[in-house]
């Protein structure tokens, strides 16, 4: 018997994420568990912060941040660059 793969969607529920969850659970095949975590309650948020979510929606599969979900969210830096702070 085939092992599960989990697939964890960190999402807050709007219509972005909604649109995401949607095209994974069409995706997902009979060995796939997948869970919507609610990024509102504080212990997911935590965990996601650990797990180096910023942005979202963010997957993990199998307890790994999918590489198209890492490194992304707001770069101070760039936002800056961008006229951020600046008249």
């Amino acid at each position: 018997m085939n092992a599960k793969r989990k697939i964890e969607i960190f999402s807050a529920g709007c219509p972005v994420c909604k649109q995401a969850i949607a095209a994974i659970q069409k995706q997902a095949c009979a060995s796939c568990e997948v869970t919507v975590l609610d990024m509102n309650d504080l212990t997911v948020s935590s965990r996601a912060e650990t797990l180096g979510v910023k942005s979202i929606p963010a997957v993990l599969i199998d307890g790994k941040l999918a590489d198209c979900c890492a490194n992304r969210g707001p770069e101070i830096e760039a936002l800056k660059a961008a006229g951020l702070g600046s008249l």
